[in-house]
């Protein structure tokens, strides 16, 4: 038996085949014929079938040709280089009911994270800033560890060098053996890392910039919080405003700018008992400082508002659009009522108006020559109804509270001033629809408690007429009603930036209870979301949407092996290579333009 060569013509272009054929004997004299079709082969498969086939030929069991097969395995143990200088055989016996596979590891998401990393050249700034020690892993490598756990698996650093660390493919993508990291390295790395934040931010904001030809001109600004678990003794952790519905635990605020596509641009971080309003002048002076002055717009929601923010605003120069309190949409009655609304889409209006100079009010709602202040009226069908849902829901409860306690009082002689504490906690719960009603409480027979409450119509309608609408006020002359609209609602990039760093990078809680450990937690959180907003820009380059939550679990699915086959001639042939991608996976590395490779490049470091 022997292997030859046919060709095929297909689409013009001559194919090689190969094929394992045999001579024999027939009455016209020797012929040939195919045993098997052997496909594509190169030049390492041509021998392997050709010293398969010799092995067969002689048909001897392996003696002293085990000897010189030998090396052959020693050689495939591992194979993590791509040198085919010295093309080898690569076809054995092997004993097929041996086949095992042997030390799966996740190797998608770790390789796609250190893909983003290296697309935002993390790695090589890291390891120019971070000096190099007499530590047996760098702490620039240390820092990737933290950085691709927080996005892929957030948890402990206790947990990740015992558990997530080892079931990865990362020791041989950063070359890092699982017994040469655990906690301690983690947490020390924490402080190695933290004292680069501002220059980090510096260099991912210009490098997201080149890669995706983003534009600061608008900037949105919002406060978030994050809680503790633990005594967390130190000035940051306060209790304050919770957003997470814990004032049981201490805490600290997240003041986070990002662009108008959610591209992060730096945060601050605030004591927890920081009211959000203050936090405004000292961010804006901050970014400022870091990137520059320019001619940028800041959007923030109403939480951020206050007079002398908006005083701050101008005479810096700086243009703004800013939500307002629900209060001062009062003074503009007339316009709600009036039929002159633009159109944005269905169920969307808005318009530009004046201030109404009818009233008595301060200079800085006033207009001023140097810096025109224009007021945007909106209104919205969607939220009128929510709005008008959540009202009636608490008016309901309210009215059943105070039939119910009436009664109670008319049946029971109860003291009036505890009576009024407890209106007092019903209204507070139900406050959305607490100045509907209008409640005393009186002295009865024997000065006990008697309670008359009835409902404010004036009120009642103006809460039907202004359910869905708000005000926006800035100073940019030179937009439509429509744009400033579009630019404030923006926010939501915002609002969604602190729900990814809640939810997919579990931000919270906070387990550590050193004040720089907590700030650098925060900060590996911040760079987490660096990369998740990169491999959203990609997908969204890609036609994939920008949300790439899905992607991310699909290709971490992808994992590394080891492949085991036992020979004939008593050694095992042992292979790392990575599984085969589904079609689906396939169609998401093509789109975003990546390519698994066929096998892993060992490092040791």
């Amino acid at each position: 038996m022997f292997i030859r060569q046919f060709f095929k013509q297909e689409a013009g272009r001559r194919t090689a085949y190969w094929a394992l054929v045999e001579s024999h004997r027939t009455a016209n004299g020797p012929r040939q014929r195919i045993v098997a079709w052997l496909g594509k082969l190169d030049e390492a498969g041509r021998l392997g079938v050709q010293q398969a086939v010799d092995v067969a030929r002689k048909s001897i069991e392996p003696t002293s040709d085990t000897k010189e097969m030998q090396p052959l395995g020693r050689q495939l143990r591992f194979e993590f280089d791509d040198d085919q200088s010295a093309v080898q055989p690569r076809w054995v016996e092997v004993n097929a009911g041996g086949v095992r596979v042997e030390n799966l590891r996740q190797f998608g998401g770790p390789w796609l994270a250190l893909h983003l990393i290296r697309i935002l050249q993390l790695d090589t700034f890291l390891e120019n800033v971070i000096p190099e020690g007499r530590e047996h892993v760098p702490w620039d490598v240390s820092s990737l560890i933290l950085i691709i756990a927080r996005l892929l698996e957030p948890s402990s650093e206790l947990y990740i060098a015992e558990q997530w660390y080892p079931k990865t493919a990362l020791p041989d993508l950063l070359g890092v053996p699982e017994e040469r990291i655990d906690d301690n390295r983690l947490y020390r790395a924490l402080d190695q890392l933290l004292p680069h934040k501002e220059a980090l931010e510096v260099h991912l904001k210009n490098r997201l910039g080149e890669l995706f030809g983003l534009e600061y001109d608008l900037l949105l600004y919002d406060v978030t919080s994050t809680y503790f678990e633990g005594a967390a003794d130190f000035p940051l952790a306060q209790r304050g405003h919770s957003r997470d519905q814990r004032s049981d635990c201490k805490q600290v605020c997240i003041g986070l700018v990002v662009s108008r596509c959610g591209m992060p641009l730096g945060y601050e971080i605030f004591a927890g008992n920081t009211a959000d309003v203050t936090t405004v002048e000292h961010v804006v002076e901050t970014m400022e400082r870091r990137y520059g002055k320019s001619k940028r717009i800041w959007v923030m929601d109403r939480g951020m508002v206050s007079e002398d923010n908006i005083e701050f605003l101008r005479e810096g120069g700086r243009r703004y659009i800013v939500g307002t309190p629900k209060s001062m949409l009062k003074k503009f009655e007339q316009e709600i009522l009036k039929e002159d609304w633009s159109s944005i889409r269905d169920g969307l209006e808005v318009k530009i108006v004046p201030w109404p100079k009818s009233d008595d009010d301060d200079a800085s709602t006033s207009d001023s020559d140097s810096s025109p202040e224009r007021f945007i009226l909106c209104r919205s069908r969607e939220r009128s109804k929510k709005e008008e849902g959540i009202t009636q829901r608490f008016e309901k409860k309210i009215e059943e509270a105070l039939t119910r306690m009436k009664a109670r009082c008319e049946k029971q002689a109860r003291d009036p001033m505890k009576v009024e504490r407890e209106i007092g906690r019903m209204l507070g719960k139900n406050s959305r629809a607490a100045k509907l009603f209008d409640v005393k409480v009186t002295k009865g027979d024997k000065d006990a408690a008697r309670i008359e409450w009835s409902k404010i119509d004036a009120t009642r309608d103006w809460a039907t007429l202004s359910a869905g609408c708000y005000l926006l006020r800035t100073n940019v002359a030179d937009w439509s009603d429509e744009e400033l609209w579009k630019a404030y609602i923006q926010l939501t990039e915002a609002e969604a930036a602190f729900r990814i760093h809640k939810s997919d990078l579990s931000i919270r809680p906070i387990w550590h209870q050193k004040e720089e450990r907590v700030l650098a937690h925060i900060f590996v959180c911040f760079l987490a979301y660096a990369l998740w907003k990169t491999l959203g820009q990609l997908c969204d380059k890609a036609g994939l949407g920008s949300e790439p939550r899905r992607v991310l679990a699909e290709l971490s699915t992808i994992q590394s092996m080891d492949v085991v086959l036992p020979t004939r001639a008593g050694f095992d042939i042992r292979t790392r290579c990575i599984s085969k991608p589904t079609d689906h996976q396939q169609i998401l590395l093509e789109k975003i333009r990546l390519k698994l490779p066929s096998k892993i490049i060992q490092k040791q470091m």
